[in-house]
């Protein structure tokens, strides 16, 4: 965790903002780092000046976004207090929050974003909201989501692998995972569980059809590929040191998804480590269903990685028939980037509005 020193916090400097912002300050302190608080107000309706003479909505727009500067510079100034002391800085910004948080990252070469988890507490599914998730699918640094605990303490993390030595763009995830995994278990004093899920496709069908393959029994090629699987997983845990990590490993043969959720219940698991991107040759435009899968019905903190050359859908200024970012006093550009691609549909994507 050591890496992480250009920390974006997502915020509306609310009382709900802590749990993000307590560990922002902690990893900030401990790795010498600098702390940017985001907040990004919604753009107003241009038909509010319709409802009143006199209103305009540029004006109100100013005059709230000026308010969510106030706002943050009182949320934060107890950790301006705190001793180490931290480099911290505030930007608020108007617009669709995932893509401004993006923009924003891609701006100022942001390492790690942090916030915590907007959805309805309590309502299983619900743990995190589209902004999240949006950035969770398309934002190109590590993305941790924090669920509010009265344990400050991380005491479990599962770390969610697909070992392939064969697949360098998996095998690079895998190492990332790990990295930070086994980092944040020792500065936490955590357990650590890593699992790899394996299982073969249309087994069903294979015993079906055993009668007509009488010289590769099902069952034998169960095993074959079980042994497969174990082997892949010693031989990417045999690269980390696992001195004094609390460690245990998980080989579980089934469905992804759900055998990585069933996992992070019975083991009261307090963040999950995993990958978000599947192997496609849409850099940035999906995401696989294992991940969907486990991001909307797990009930912990996540922190998701993107494999490296990984490139966003969302551009670093706004081209088209998109409004240009507001910030507030000021609107700073990106200097020296090269925007990816222009495809077709990128558009539609940035677009996307988060409730």
């Amino acid at each position: 965790m050591k890496r992480f020193k250009n920390i974006l916090v997502y915020t509306d400097g609310s009382g709900d903002s802590d749990p993000a912002s307590s560990r922002a300050v902690e990893l900030a302190q401990r790795n010498n780092g600098r702390l940017t608080f985001v907040g990004v107000l919604r753009e107003l309706p241009r038909e509010l000046s319709r409802l009143a003479a006199g209103i305009q909505p540029a004006d109100l727009q100013a005059s709230a976004m000026q308010e969510l500067r106030e706002r943050l510079e009182q949320f934060v100034t107890p950790f301006r207090e705190m001793e180490p002391p931290v480099d911290i800085a505030i930007e608020v910004r108007c617009g669709t929050p995932f893509i401004e948080i993006i923009r924003t990252v891609l701006r100022s070469g942001h390492d790690l974003v942090m916030m915590s988890a907007e959805g309805r507490r309590g309502m299983k599914g619900m743990l995190f909201g589209n902004t999240s998730l949006h950035l969770m699918r398309k934002c190109p640094c590590p993305v941790w989501v924090i669920k509010a605990s009265r344990r400050r303490h991380v005491a479990r993390i599962l770390a969610a692998i697909d070992p392939d030595a064969s697949d360098p763009v998996r095998d690079g995830v895998n190492v990332q995972i790990m990295e930070l995994a086994t980092s944040l278990a020792r500065s936490e004093d955590s357990a650590l569980h890593v699992v790899h899920v394996w299982d073969i496709y249309d087994e069903y069908i294979l015993r079906r059809w055993r009668t007509f393959l009488p010289e590769t029994p099902v069952y034998n090629l169960t095993t074959l590929t079980e042994e497969a699987h174990r082997s892949q997983l010693e031989e990417l845990l045999g690269r980390f040191d696992s001195d004094g990590l609390r460690l245990r490993s998980h080989l579980l043969k089934g469905e992804v998804g759900t055998e990585i959720l069933k996992l992070a219940v019975q083991q009261h698991i307090d963040l999950v480590v995993m990958g978000t991107v599947a192997r496609t040759g849409l850099a940035g435009l999906f995401m696989g269903n294992t991940a969907e899968t486990v991001l909307r019905q797990v009930n912990c903190s996540v922190l998701t990685i993107k494999p490296e050359g990984f490139v966003t859908p969302v551009r670093p200024d706004p081209t088209g028939p998109e409004t240009a970012p507001r910030t507030e006093p000021t609107t700073v550009k990106a200097r020296g980037m090269k925007l990816p691609e222009n495809k077709k549909g990128t558009a539609k994507n940035e677009k996307e509005q988060d409730n």
